[in-house]
């Protein structure tokens, strides 16, 4: 099988904060396959456009799906980020 995958390293990070809100940034980069400063800037792209809100923990961070925002490109944009994550097994029905 070829090297590429049907999403892109955004998507998978917003599926696996979805998963699991409390998640390091050392162990989301490990599971998504990217390095620790690749994840914090994702993150930070997905807090800075509203994807995820990021919440203080003491010295953690918790992050939040913003669920009714649209996927960004204009083929899929009349599509939910929370379809795609319930479609991927990242939200249940009742989030």
């Amino acid at each position: 099988m070829g090297q590429w995958t049907f999403l892109t390293n955004h998507a998978h990070v917003l599926i696996y904060v979805s998963r699991d809100p409390g998640a390091r940034v050392r162990e989301i980069a490990d599971a998504v396959g990217i390095t620790e400063r690749t994840a914090h800037g994702i993150l930070t792209d997905l807090v800075d456009d509203g994807y995820l809100r990021r919440i203080k923990e003491g010295r953690r961070n918790r992050y939040e799906c913003v669920e009714n925002l649209p996927l960004r490109h204009p083929v899929e944009s009349d599509h939910r980020i929370g379809e795609l994550l319930r479609a991927l097994g990242g939200l249940t029905p009742s989030s």
